[in-house]
This record gives structure tokens, C-alpha cells and sequence, in this order.
């Protein structure tokens, strides 16, 4: 696997760690059985000197969720080219579920 693929699967893994966020996906939670790739990627560009990362929020409040995302993809990204590029963690959606007292605010 390429060094894009290796960063790219351990971001994949620290997003599917933390309770409250999940990726962006243009499509849904999950691709079709058939696609021959990980859908799960188009959430994140990997640039010489920049990772974007886009989620959907499903807790509130916004800043201890990013913290905690942030922290956690700096982490996957420590053994990586990308240990020192700038990260950006791009909140694409709010899950209706944030609004819910039980879960989120």
C-alpha cells in the first residue's frame, strides 16, 4: 500500500474511533458491495502540505468534539509525511441526533 493509502486508512480508523463524529461521506454511511474503493477516502484530501478531513458532527458542543477529532488525527498521523502539515477537520453536517438531549446538547 502507498504511503497516501497508509495515512489515508489510519485517518479512516481515528474518525471510526470517536464517539460523536463519523466522515463525511458524499454518499451515505456506506458505498455499495460492488465499488471497487473505499468510499470512506472521498472525506479526506491528503495535499503535499495539508490534510482535510470532513465530518458530520453527532454530539454537541462543537469545540471539545473538534479537540478531541483534532487530537486523534494527529495522532494516526504522527509516522506519516503528514506529522507537521496543517489539519483541517471540516464540519460538513450536524446530525439531527446532536439535538437530541440525551446525546448531544
Amino acid at each position: 500500500m502507498s504511503a497516501d493509502g497508509v495515512a489515508l486508512q489510519a485517518l479512516i480508523e481515528a474518525i471510526e474511533g470517536i464517539d460523536g463524529v463519523r466522515l463525511a461521506v458524499p454518499l451515505g454511511a456506506k458505498a455499495p458491495d460492488w465499488w471497487p474503493w473505499d468510499a470512506r477516502g472521498f472525506a479526506v484530501d491528503l495535499a503535499p502540505e495539508s490534510v482535510e478531513v470532513r465530518v458530520v458532527a453527532q454530539t454537541l458542543p462543537l469545540a471539545p468534539l473538534l479537540e478531541k477529532t483534532t487530537a486523534q488525527l494527529r495522532a494516526a498521523l504522527l509516522d506519516t509525511r503528514w506529522a507537521d502539515a496543517v489539519l483541517r477537520v471540516v464540519v460538513a453536517d450536524l446530525d439531527a441526533v446532536a439535538f437530541d438531549r440525551k446525546h448531544g446538547c
